[in-house]
């Protein structure tokens, strides 16, 4: 016996249509971890006297251990978080493709009760992602917030070793617009970074 298609809504009174299924399934954001504007610089509009030096803050992310061993956790966790929404996405499908089967063997009545068991378990669904993906979003906030420090920490001291009394940062969205590949202390701060932190 041919499978009678579910018909739209409006197009035949006596037949009720699943809602529209779940075609961009509700992703977790994984985090692309990017650090900005964590060392201090000299007050604006001031001049600094004396050396100053020049910091790649991703850069230290990306070749320090800390810094490698903070970016794995987040994927990590995501990955983590991404998985059980793709249960749910699962589960949705299921109750779909069920519901099609099902469909011209169904009383209109067990087909409204269908139909709004699926609502209610796509308003759960996209419930939960939110939830999730706040949940990535602030793992990523503290595990950047605790390497923002270390960094703050290890470049004060390499700073004071070279005597230096300011020290800014450069890179996308960074302050400096050119620096000397001369002032460029990052490397000293990612060795001085793994030795404390390895």
């Amino acid at each position: 016996m041919p499978r009678e298609r579910v018909r739209r809504k409006g197009h035949d009174s006596g037949q009720r249509s699943v809602p529209a299924r779940c075609r961009r399934a509700v992703r977790l954001a994984v985090p692309t971890v990017a650090l900005a504007a964590l060392v201090g610089c000299a007050s604006a509009g001031t001049q600094p006297e004396g050396r100053i030096g020049v910091i790649d803050p991703q850069r230290i992310l990306n070749e320090t251990s800390a810094g490698k061993k903070a970016k794995e956790s987040l994927e990590t966790f995501a990955k983590n978080r991404q998985a059980l929404i793709e249960l749910d996405e699962k589960e949705l499908r299921r109750m779909e493709e069920d519901f099609v089967k099902q469909a011209s063997v169904l009383s209109a009545a067990a087909k409204r009760e269908r139909e709004e068991q699926f609502r209610r378990r796509m308003a759960e669904y996209q419930q939960k992602a939110a939830e999730l993906n706040r949940e990535v979003q602030e793992k990523q906030k503290d595990v950047l917030d605790g390497f923002r420090e270390k960094i703050e920490t290890v470049t004060a001291k390499v700073a004071k070793q070279l005597g230096l009394q300011v020290v800014i940062e450069k890179g996308r969205g960074g302050p400096t617009v050119y620096s000397d590949a001369s002032v460029d202390i990052s490397d000293r701060v990612i060795r001085e970074f793994n030795k404390e932190f390895p």
